[in-house]
Parts: structure tokens; sequence; C-alpha cells
């Protein structure tokens, strides 16, 4: 059984910075991709960060300069720093590990979700 245990998140003021953590923990197989999602009140969830097991990242074009995902692959952990932080940012932030199965079918597993607030 896949389990993602999250930390970090809070509420900060606009300009400042936050780090989110994850640690995943059981499962078989290796980790495809490790990132993060985020979901604002009445939008849909949208990918934040995630970067793959080649290390190739991927970045939500409004936090690309602002946001940095980093994994450890030894440790399965991934992590999230968020600086220069917006209003716009606010939301309820998803840790997601995928794996992949020999037929190309994903499996995403997913964190608790932790609550980033930023005031203006």
């Amino acid at each position: 059984q896949v389990q993602l245990v999250e930390s970090g998140g809070g509420l900060v003021q606009a300009g400042g910075s936050l780090r989110l953590f994850c640690a995943v923990s059981g499962g078989t197989f290796s980790f495809s991709a490790m990132g993060w999602y985020r979901q604002a009140p009445g939008k849909q969830r949208e990918l934040v960060a995630v970067v793959s097991s080649d290390g190739s990242r991927n970045y939500l074009e409004s936090t690309k300069g602002r946001f940095t995902v980093s994994r450890d692959n030894a440790k399965n952990t991934v992590s999230l720093q968020m600086n220069s932080l917006k209003p716009e940012d606010t939301a309820v932030y998803y840790c997601n590990a995928r794996q992949t199965d020999y037929t190309f079918r994903h499996y995403d597993y997913w964190g608790q979700g932790t609550q980033v607030t930023v005031s203006s």
C-alpha cells in the first residue's frame, strides 16, 4: 500500500516563502514521476511541478522561476520550495506519486493535501 505523508504549508504574506515536503512509502515499483498539484476553491486541480525519474522537471507556467521541485529517489521524497509567493498561489497542495507499469498504464497516488494561504 502506497502512502504519502505531507508536511509544510501554512499562512504566509505575499513575497514570502514556504517549503512543502512529502515522504512516500510502500509500493513495489519505482515512481515514474513525483510532484505537486494544487486546487483552489471552485477550480480544478492543476499540476504545479513534477520531476520524472530521469530528473526532468515541468512547472506550471505561472510558477516558473519561483518554485523549485526536488526529488530524492533513494529516500522516495519530493519537496517543493516556493518563493515570491502570491495571493493567487493560495490553494490546497497535494503530493503525487505515479507508477507506470510495463503496459504504460499509470497509477496515481495522492497525499491528504496541505493548505497554503498567501495573504496580500
